[in-house]
């Protein structure tokens, strides 16, 4: 998987869907659980604009920032994760890629 996030695109992160990533930040597990494609009007690069939704557990809690995120097959990857609030089973993180 490319270290340049600028090329990545929601058809990358869609296979994944359900597989979990490593938060050394944690530390601890989280769980992509969605990926969603945003308005492609809003688009001022070269990709559709889109959003990953995360689970982890309720605590410890991240704080809004760049978090390492370590998977099997994408590898490492540094990007922006936002904690957008409990969901009964854990915590939800939002990334989003414009």
């Amino acid at each position: 998987m490319p270290d340049d996030l600028a090329i990545l695109t929601a058809e990358d992160f869609r296979p994944h869907v359900g597989t979990r990533f490593a938060v050394p930040a944690g530390p601890f597990e989280a769980e992509l659980i969605e990926v969603d494609e945003l308005d492609a009007a809003a688009a001022g690069g070269p990709r559709a604009p889109f959003s990953l939704i995360f689970r982890g557990p309720l605590e410890p809690l991240l704080p809004q920032a760049i978090q390492r995120l370590e998977h099997d097959e994408l590898g490492r990857l540094d990007v922006f994760l936002v904690p957008i609030g409990p969901d009964g089973p854990g915590m939800l993180y939002e990334a989003v890629f414009g």
